[in-house]
């Protein structure tokens, strides 16, 4: 089960000049490849920057309930979808301060995308757009300048960050729509600050392809993360579109834009964006940034995976551990729950496992104590089981 097919991509956030105190530059790039592998999820890690609790309930906006992904794009529709939707479309202006080989102390600048996802200033956007930097200025599509800005939370899993503007009101929040119900070939645009230029840009294109998985590496090679399930565009996404979104016709935030390929292809990928709505909730309902998690060690089914195993289904995910220890996690809710070893996991509360998303990107979509029904393959049987989700805990 090995990689046979490796192309170069990089997340597209723009570097920016700045006037360092010594007048040293640098740019920090990440390398991206495509990995066509069998991800063994081993648990999420959470890094929880701050908590910030609100006083007024908040609630996500959600699409009508028709379903948005069957809407297509019409005469002069592209120009109303995006002129609904940029206003909730910010720049991220990020300066890191460190100091140099020489003792010197330097400030490197990158330009970044993000969206409003609640009225009350909750920005989403991309991990390595803020990961370690010391500010962040908020600036939205008026040219409205926020700069008391919190980075919430980062989720390394899925490369997404949570911000805070403090003590706003009223700002335009997009409206998510549903990830699980894409299809291949269907229209989508691409807004973002392209280029770093505070400025938002839009492309269209259609989802070239779902399911994508691919390792991100800094520039030294020496750190990496795996995201999966992602979303294939031909929309264009230019270097500063990270973390701006992904939308359907019907003006839904489907994706959270967030690497573009290097070799010429002109492929791009974005996040589903149910896979963070649990995530989401937890931060607007309790001010606290939780991840649910279920704790196995899981093989995704493919055709090829099930005929190599000899499994009965081409599609789900597969409790099994290559090394010694048992795949279940001590103490998790998977062991609590009764699953073993060798079970094979089909469906989440109704929802299959494949193509519209893994089992680690459809269980985002639930807060910290949400039970969740698991149809179970055992012994070549179909069992149902209830699970209660817990709290990652590092």
């Amino acid at each position: 089960m090995e990689n046979n097919q490796i192309e170069q991509i990089i997340p597209n956030t723009k570097p920016i000049e700045t006037k360092p105190r010594n007048e040293h530059r640098h740019v920090a790039l990440y390398i991206i490849s495509i990995l066509a592998l069998l991800i063994s999820v081993a648990g999420l890690t959470l890094l929880i920057i701050e908590q910030v609790k609100g006083d007024v309930p908040i609630t996500i906006t959600q699409g009508s309930g028709a379903d948005g992904n069957s809407a297509n794009f019409t005469e002069g529709s592209i120009a109303d979808v995006a002129q609904s939707v940029s206003p909730s479309v910010v720049s991220i202006v990020s300066e890191t301060r460190s100091m140099n080989y020489f003792g010197q102390d330097s400030i490197y600048s990158s330009a970044g995308t993000g969206m409003i996802v609640t009225t009350d200033g909750y920005i989403l956007t991309n991990k390595h757009v803020v990961e370690g930097t010391s500010t962040n200025t908020i600036i939205l599509d008026d040219g409205t300048t926020y700069e008391d800005v919190t980075v919430v939370a980062i989720d390394p899993l899925n490369d997404a960050a949570f911000l805070k503007i403090n003590g706003v009101s009223d700002l335009p929040a997009v409206t998510l729509g549903d990830s699980k119900t894409i299809n291949v070939g269907q229209q989508v645009i691409a807004i973002g600050n392209a280029l770093g230029q505070f400025q938002n840009t839009v492309t269209s294109g259609i989802i070239s392809g779902l399911g994508r998985s691919i390792t991100a590496t800094d520039d030294s090679e020496t750190n990496s993360e795996d995201l999966v399930d992602m979303i294939q565009t031909d929309a264009t996404i230019n270097p500063g579109n990270s973390g701006g979104p992904l939308v359907n016709a019907a003006g839904e935030v489907i994706g959270i834009n967030t690497a573009v390929s290097t070799d010429g292809q002109g492929l791009g990928f974005a996040i589903p964006i149910s896979s963070i709505k649990g995530m989401l909730k937890s931060i607007i309902e309790t001010g606290e940034a939780s991840r649910a998690y279920l704790g196995i060690r899981y093989i995704n089914i493919t055709p090829d995976i099930a005929k190599e195993n000899n499994l009965p289904v081409s599609a789900g995910a597969y409790i099994y551990n290559y090394e010694a220890e048992s795949a279940i996690i001590k103490n998790s809710p998977a062991e609590k729950a009764g699953l073993k070893d060798g079970d094979i996991i089909t469906a989440i509360s109704g929802v299959d496992i494949g193509k519209i998303g893994s089992l680690s990107s459809i269980i985002g979509e639930y807060m910290v104590g949400d039970t969740i029904q698991l149809t179970v393959l055992r012994s070549g049987e179909e069992i149902a089981i209830n699970v209660t989700l817990e709290a990652y805990q590092e």
